[in-house]
């Protein structure tokens, strides 16, 4: 019998496994320096480094898509918007099918800012990964992949199931 990975409970998976994965998952955070103020060698938190990475791979966003990629609340995400267009890293521009809608753009700045985190992350993992035999280094991409995208899925299917407290109050 094939169980749902939402009806799998803690008792069905090893629980080892898991505490060795939740303490994996906190080793991993501390290294990559989540922990601190500031990340990959900036003077921004995570939040911010991150929307100007992915707001750099798309070459623009909204406010409402940014918050709700980065599982963030409006906002907060509106107050680091605000403090990264006075640092000069972002600029709004108006969309082109509604004038309405602001768009997020890169400005050089963020472009160079973009650029320095980039090679900061790429540094980072290649002196991780020099660590490793070559079979090892694929296992890890392909285990890092199946386990983030097995958490999104999971916070996805969160996201769609109506909330049960509301209900039981009723």
């Amino acid at each position: 019998m094939q169980l749902s990975s939402r009806s799998l409970r803690l008792s069905d998976i090893d629980a080892d496994l898991i505490d060795h994965i939740r303490a994996a998952s906190r080793l991993m955070v501390r290294e990559l320096g989540f922990m601190q103020a500031t990340v990959a060698a900036t003077d921004y938190p995570p939040s911010a480094v991150h929307t100007l990475l992915e707001i750099g791979a798309r070459e623009a966003m909204t406010a409402v898509e940014l918050s709700a990629f980065l599982g963030l609340e409006k906002s907060s995400v509106s107050r680091m918007i605000r403090k990264l267009i006075d640092a000069g890293e972002l600029k709004e521009a108006a969309s082109a099918g509604d004038g309405r809608v602001k768009r997020l753009l890169l400005t050089a700045k963020g472009r160079r800012t973009r650029e320095a985190i980039e090679a900061y992350g790429q540094r980072q993992v290649t002196n991780a990964l020099q660590q490793l035999a070559p079979a090892q280094r694929q296992k890890v991409a392909e285990g890092l992949a199946l386990y983030a995208e097995a958490l999104e899925a999971h916070r996805l299917a969160d996201a769609q199931t109506p909330d049960r407290t509301l209900a039981r109050r009723s």
